[in-house]
């Protein structure tokens, strides 16, 4: 047990049971008054509301006992923990404070996120930061003269975050808002910097090591012995003149500086080709003394292949920079094209050539789970688009809208997706009215309202409320508007206001029949259909699930798990694509509906996605066979309804943070694919079923509803 006392009185006040040993690690939350954190021998870290003493949360992940735990001095959200399974890990307790970032983002008022000791512990209160890292905000924020709400969200950013690369990235937001780079921290140049820094802080580098003596020049590269009367044969060439024979020779005999060193004396362009030779031979030996080769004849791109190769993504991003600065000359040879532009080709080849390796560099610590210092990679050049696609992608959804509302109209299009998910999060019980405030963050937000508006569970007098800050007609006045428009054939608006009406089921027959009939045709697309399942699926849970609804619910459910799979196609989410064509067929097995699909057409669509996409990715066990002429076309049909996503940078799979961390926690089977999870889980609504936490996020961007068919939406986020 954890027993807390009260030495004023002398007493025990509070007992914590849950642990099955002793209880060996103990931490209280320095901003959160209520919040303990425990370690035991079980293996099990536990957090407390000692309020009432319930177990906010136990981990399982170490495999021996935990021993100690420890907060971060200036990121009170972030704590360690040190097991006898020899690991320390890092854990955020941000989830444990929900909604206090939101309070932050929506610019509540301070009272609505700093308080004290008394206010935050009393019973059923909202968290309320209470430590001095807070507090310290607070002052600083009040010091500030103009507009503070950039500083604000940088510095609460900061707090809440984990040491991952979030100042890192802070840093880069300012440079390109033009912060004056003498305002730039002593460590900037320890990460991920901006392009415009990169070569001057490695040439300041290089120029502290040249003070101490380290010259490394030797007589060539490792000559071996060779044979007399060869060496002999190259001399007597090299009297007659015969410069280019004699470097022939040498090479031959691995003579390769003897070579190089008269072979200007042929041609510049016979010395380029035997240093383009030597570096070749460098790169199949997999030798670090290429690099000197290549940046002599400006052969950038087999420099930054030659690192790329080995992983030295940072090392190939500093050639590139360096090539695009002017400080490598490109050599003709290196570049697309010969032309009398060559000075203007060379810059866009190296432009290129830098935001490719930039890319590389990003996808790498992406798909390592850090999203931070993928989004830094490309903030550091100026990669705007795809740096927030980034921190959505690793649902890190409230640094992307901090970060967003700093940099402005440039990020505004991914600030307002973010907003819409992070929305999406905030329809519980507690903080509809947060959703409303993030919503109305967005220029644009009418359709945003009118779906957080239809989902809003409460009583008619507490719908008419929301309705009201939301700018909509109340109750009865939609069911008036929704029976107007049907009369004149409005579909989309007829949906909109029967949702908002005190009967939303009556939206259902007219959305679902209109997007049967959308199917039923040749020329149906995406965005075509999408719009009426997205806003019907925004229907109250309890009235989706009664039993009236049941044919209708079913239909939806189908629907949307079609639609869903061709957007996960779409989006590239090939780890739940076929997953949803599983779900959609196996609801057409086991409920009777009348819809435009096929068990079979499902099947024959799945395949031929898989045929035609994996062509790439052969394995020895399983070579793959071309797609046929049949899959081909199914295929090709599949890509006309399904055309190019509208947030390009959202393209691909999603990875949170810890997705690649190895964990000693229960076993945990996705009910999506079958193997077991690593990383983060997610539990489905019957609070069994599980799915890896990434796959769900992935799913619920496409598909609004539960992997399990019963009609409630799935909030992952």
């Amino acid at each position: 047990t954890v027993r807390i006392w009260d030495y004023t009185q002398d007493a025990c006040i509070n007992v914590l049971s849950g642990h099955t040993a002793p209880v060996r690690g103990l931490m209280w939350n320095p901003e959160i008054p209520y919040l303990l954190i425990s370690g035991s021998w079980d293996y099990t870290i536990r957090v407390w509301d000692t309020r009432d003493g319930t177990c906010l949360d136990t981990v399982y992940d170490h495999g021996a006992d935990v021993y100690g735990l420890s907060c971060h001095p200036s990121r009170p959200f972030t704590m360690a923990s040190c097991s006898r399974d020899s690991t320390v890990r890092l854990w955020s307790l941000t989830p444990l404070i929900y909604p206090l970032q939101i309070n932050i983002l929506a610019d509540r008022c301070w009272d609505e996120i700093i308080g004290n000791t008394d206010r935050a512990v009393e019973s059923g209160a909202p968290p309320l930061l209470c430590g001095k890292v807070s507090r310290d905000i607070k002052q600083e924020v009040e010091k500030l003269t103009g507009n503070p709400r950039g500083k604000k969200l940088r510095w609460f950013s900061e707090c809440f975050s984990p040491p991952g690369g979030s100042k890192n990235l802070w840093d880069l937001v300012a440079i390109i808002k033009g912060q004056d780079d003498s305002l730039l921290p002593q460590n900037y140049c320890k990460g991920i910097m901006h392009m415009k820094h990169l070569i001057r802080f490695r040439m300041s580098k290089a120029q502290e090591l040249t003070t101490v003596k380290m010259s490394k020049f030797g007589g060539g590269i490792g000559a071996p012995s060779k044979e007399e009367r060869l060496k002999e044969a190259a001399e007597i060439h090299l009297r007659l003149g015969q410069i280019q024979r004699y470097c022939e020779l040498m090479v031959e005999l691995g003579e390769w500086d003897k070579a190089l060193s008269v072979a200007p004396g042929v041609s510049v362009k016979y010395w380029r080709k035997l240093m383009q030779r030597r570096a070749d031979q460098l790169i199949q030996e997999e030798n670090d003394d290429v690099i000197p080769y290549c940046i002599a004849t400006g052969d950038v791109k087999k420099l930054v292949s030659f690192f790329t190769s080995r992983g030295q993504l940072k090392e190939a991003l500093l050639v590139a920079q360096a090539a695009c600065e002017g400080n490598i000359q490109m050599s003709p040879l290196s570049t697309t094209s010969g032309s009398s532009n060559s000075g203007e080709n060379n810059t866009d080849d190296c432009n290129k050539l830098l935001h490719k390796v930039s890319k590389e560099l990003a996808e790498w610590y992406f798909q390592d789970g850090h999203a931070v210092l993928a989004a830094c990679c490309h903030l550091a050049v100026e990669n705007i688009e795809l740096a927030m696609a980034n921190l959505i992608r690793g649902n890190e959804l409230e640094l992307a809208i901090s970060v967003g509302t700093v940099l402005g109209e440039s990020a505004a299009q991914a600030t307002h997706y973010a907003l819409e998910l992070l929305a999406r999060k905030c329809m519980t019980v507690t903080t509809w009215d947060l959703a409303a405030d993030l919503l109305m963050m967005i220029p644009d937000n009418k359709l945003h309202l009118v779906k957080l508006c239809a989902f809003y569970p409460g009583c008619i007098a507490e719908i008419n409320d929301l309705h009201e800050k939301c700018n909509l007609p109340d109750v009865e006045e939609c069911m008036r508007l929704a029976e107007t428009i049907q009369a004149d054939g409005d579909i989309f608006e007829t949906i909109k206001y029967y949702l908002l009406s005190a009967e939303p089921e009556k939206a259902l027959p007219i959305g679902i029949q209109y997007v049967k009939e959308q199917l039923c045709g040749s020329d149906w697309t995406l965005d075509s259909v999408c719009p009426y399942l997205d806003l019907l699926s925004y229907i109250r849970t309890e009235r989706l699930v009664l039993h009236k609804c049941s044919g209708f619910r079913n239909e939806l459910l189908i629907l949307c798990g079609y639609i869903g799979a061709l957007l996960a196609i779409r989006r590239q989410y090939n780890s739940i694509v076929p997953a949803l064509y599983e779900y959609t067929s196996q609801l057409l097995k086991r409920r009777e509906v009348s819809v435009p699909l096929k068990i079979e057409q499902l099947s024959e669509e799945l395949d031929a996605w898989r045929a035609c996409t994996q062509l790439n990715t052969p394995t020895d066990e399983l070579p793959c066979t071309p797609p046929s002429e049949s899959q081909r076309t199914v295929y090709s049909i599949l890509i006309s309804r399904i055309q190019e996503e509208p947030l390009k940078g959202m393209v691909g799979p999603d990875y949170v943070s810890g997705s690649n961390l190895p964990s000693h926690s229960d076993v945990h089977i996705s009910c999506l694919t079958g193997l077991r999870i690593q990383g983060p889980v997610f539990f489905l609504e019957d609070g069994k079923s599980a799915v890896s936490l990434n796959d769900a996020l992935m799913w619920a961007k496409v598909n609004p509803f539960s992997p399990l068919g019963t009609g409630i939406r799935l909030n992952p986020f």
